[in-house]
């Protein structure tokens, strides 16, 4: 079953308009989407769609937010996102933070009251995209236990950070544990087993089994260094007033109410060192490592090289599993759709 990324956009808009969402709104929801699965983040993609029709029904995502600025400087602001759908107000964060950042040099937005936005990348990118360094970090509800600890308390707390220069660009987007939660919940779906050391079950044991992870605890990555950077996105994601460690909900269950919190970051080189010289040693840092010598049967990637493999890979459309088809077609039958419409 092929879904192409023209009718998973389609898909997508049509369903969140059965549900009251504002087309301009489902259109860029519509749009974080299917840059997830081109990119081949496909735990964030249409597989997650499912999860945002649950929150819906149960009126944790607000068809019609209201979304306002409740605090703000030339510099920074704080984004109130009631319960709106998370891609509609990150965009509207970050193109906050752009803003501020062509005025002052740098803009830092902060939102609360926001539901699950995505991949972290596609915020980035959009500063990335206007000459600017776009940063993006998020909290998320309790995943990931503490370097040495069982006990789930911090998230897998994404960090995802974007520039470019004339010829190269530079967009890493990583959680900060082991294993994005999302592919834990992807090999669920698909009976699929985890790799190797990346979760431990409800006593601390290692498994690959994705229902023990769950239950259990995933594990930061590079052990106390990837459990330090957790830490620190954790709070620095709730910078705005929302929940931190165990009180955030509603990223990965959706029936629960959404309370973590996101940093939206753009930094405006101009004021700085200038855009065009920024550009230029962007190009000769990014030059020097594709062109170093790589170690025997390796290749030297940037981070972002493998996704823009993966979108001209999957422009014409990609593969979903039987079990996702079964959900999206249960979706369409409720809301007088026809899957068939859509998926090849």
């Amino acid at each position: 079953m092929i879904l192409k990324p023209e009718n998973e956009r389609k898909l997508i808009i049509d369903v969140l308009k059965k549900f009251g969402v504002p087309e301009e709104d489902a259109k860029i929801t519509a749009e974080v989407f299917v840059d997830a699965d081109l990119k081949g983040f496909t735990s964030h993609g249409i597989g997650r769609f499912p999860q945002y029709i649950t929150a819906l029904k149960l009126g944790h995502i607000n068809p019609k937010p209201n979304i306002k600025i409740v605090k703000e400087s030339p510099a920074t602001a704080v984004v109130d996102g009631d319960l709106g759908l998370g891609q509609v107000v990150g965009k509207k964060a970050m193109e906050l933070a752009i803003e501020k950042a062509k005025n002052v040099g740098v803009g830092v937005v902060a939102t609360k009251n926001a539901n699950h936005f995505g991949i972290a990348g596609y915020y980035s990118e959009l500063a990335m995209n206007q000459d600017m360094i776009g940063i993006t970090i998020t909290n998320t509800e309790p995943a990931m236990a503490p370097f040495g600890g069982k006990e789930k308390i911090l998230g897998t707390n994404p960090i995802a950070i974007a520039f470019k220069g004339n010829k190269y660009k530079f967009s890493l987007d990583m959680a900060t544990a082991s294993i994005a939660r999302g592919k834990i919940l992807e090999a669920l779906r698909k009976g699929i087993k985890l790799p190797e050391g990346c979760a431990v079950d409800k006593d601390g044991k290692p498994t690959t089994d994705p229902a023990k992870a769950l239950e259990g605890c995933i594990l930061p990555f590079g052990g106390p260094k990837g459990y330090g950077l957790a830490l620190a996105i954790e709070m620095l994601s709730a910078i705005g007033g929302a929940e931190v460690g165990t009180k955030v909900r509603g990223t990965a269950n959706p029936k629960e109410r959404c309370t973590k919190g996101d940093l939206f970051v753009a930094i405006n080189p101009e004021f700085f060192m200038g855009r065009e010289e920024f550009k230029k040693k962007v190009d000769e840092l990014l030059e020097e490592i594709k062109t170093s010598e790589p170690a025997e049967g390796f290749e030297i990637l940037i981070p972002g090289e493998i996704e823009e493999r993966n979108k001209m890979k999957r422009k014409d459309g990609f593969e979903i599993d039987e079990n996702l088809y079964n959900q999206l077609k249960e979706i369409c039958n409720e809301l007088g759709l026809n899957i068939e419409d859509y998926v090849e």
